[in-house]
Formats: C-alpha cells, sequence, structure tokens
C-alpha cells in the first residue's frame, strides 16, 4: 500500500511518516498543496491523508483535483478542525473519511487499511495463490494452512506480488510499492527481502526470478508419479 501524507507541519508529517512506515506501508510526504499535486501527477497512491488548512494550493481544492482523477485516490482529511459543520462540509468535498485532530494513531491506520480496501480497484480482501493465503485485514499468511510469520515488509511484498499475479513485478515495482520515492534504485533491499521471503515460505519454492524481467509467485510443478 502507498500513502502520500500531505501536512503542513512538519514535526507532524514526521511522525506520521515513520509511524506508517512501520506499519509496513511506503509512505511519501508534502508539505504544501503544489508539491502534493505534483507528487500525485508523478506516483499511483492508495490513500492521501490531507491536511485542510494548507499553504500553495488549500486542501479543500486539492480534494476536489483528487476527487476529479480518472485513478481514483482514496482521501482521508485529517484536520483541526473537527465540528459536526467541518465534517460535513469536508465528505461533501469528495473526502471518503475525516478524522479530527487529536487523534489516536492506531484509529488512523485502521482507517487508512480500510480505504485502501474500498478503493474501486482493490481485489478480494483475502488473496490466495500457489497455496498461499494472504488476508490483508488480519495481517495473516498461511502456506498449504501452516502459519507464516512475516515482517512488514516481508508482509507488503509478499501482498504486492500477490497482487500482480500471474504478471511480473520488476525491483523498480517492488521498491515503489512497498519502499517510497526515497528508496535507493541501486540498493539489493529488494533481493535481500526477496530471499527471506522465500525462506520463511518454504519448499518447493513459489517465487520466481526472470532475470531482466522481475519476480511472481506460480504454482509449483506437480509431483510425478
Amino acid at each position: 500500500m502507498r500513502v502520500l501524507v500531505v501536512e503542513d507541519a512538519r514535526s507532524l508529517a514526521d511522525v506520521l511518516v515513520e509511524g506508517l512506515r512501520d506499519q509496513g506501508m511506503a509512505v511519501d510526504a508534502a508539505h504544501d498543496g503544489l508539491e502534493a499535486a505534483a507528487k500525485l501527477d508523478l506516483n499511483a497512491y492508495d490513500v492521501v491523508v490531507l491536511d485542510r488548512d494548507l499553504p500553495g494550493i488549500h486542501g479543500d481544492t486539492l480534494c476536489q483535483m483528487i476527487t476529479d482523477r480518472d485513478d481514483r485516490v482514496m482521501v482521508l482529511m485529517l484536520t483541526a478542525a473537527g465540528a459536526p459543520g467541518d465534517r460535513v462540509s469536508g465528505l461533501g468535498l469528495g473526502a471518503d473519511d475525516y478524522l479530527a485532530k487529536p487523534f489516536h494513531f492506531p484509529e488512523l491506520v485502521l482507517r487508512i487499511r480500510a480505504l485502501a480496501r474500498r478503493r474501486p480497484s482493490v481485489r478480494a480482501r483475502v488473496l490466495r495463490a500457489a497455496g498461499i493465503e494472504l488476508d490483508p485485514l488480519r495481517r495473516t499468511v498461511t502456506r498449504d494452512g501452516r502459519q507464516v510469520d512475516l515482517s512488514v515488509k516481508e508482509f507488503a511484498l509478499l501482498e504486492a506480488l500477490l497482487r500482480a499475479g500471474p504478471a511480473f513485478l520488476s525491483s523498480e515495482d517492488l521498491l515503489e510499492q512497498v519502499w517510497d520515492e526515497h528508496a535507493d534504485p541501486f540498493t539489493n533491499t529488494v533481493t535481500v527481502t526477496i530471499g527471506r521471503l522465500r525462506r520463511k515460505l518454504g519448499d518447493p519454492p513459489v517465487i520466481i526470478t526472470t532475470p531482466g524481467v522481475g519476480y511472481r509467485i506460480t504454482a509449483p510443478p506437480a509431483d510425478e508419479g
């Protein structure tokens, strides 16, 4: 899941970015409306966490711009304006959810995940392939009925591969979807994480690598004889 945090208070933005990354999300930040609009044109996001009172382009205007886009992004307004009238007007602008400051961080995480599941392009909640079952809501993974314990990045990487299947995802695709815009394109992070994920999923291997193309999940060959 990729999230854009749009918040002009840099200290709060830093806390949100760090906390959401700890939850396994790929997170970028923008500190004004103009920067946010530029990043929305450049990157594909699942959810935008949007402060309302922004410099550059006001949050209300930015929300309407997002709503008018063909590639619909879910919007969670996160703002100090928490009166009932503010909530109604924010939702009337096209926001999908509205959370007033101050807020409880675990609630914010749950709301972001709920919005990502509601996004029109999102497929079935439980992802299944090659004996693997991944439940994004419960944050659980099993293979052939066996529980598999994954780190947040391993979980996010496996989720990206399952959602893309049977297509390949390149290292660049995975860096964009699982890490963020600051990820070093020359890093071996993807290779290392894939290696750990393969070991945890066990044999026979289900993540295949095609040099120059990328990675995908595929069912192991059936036993003969």
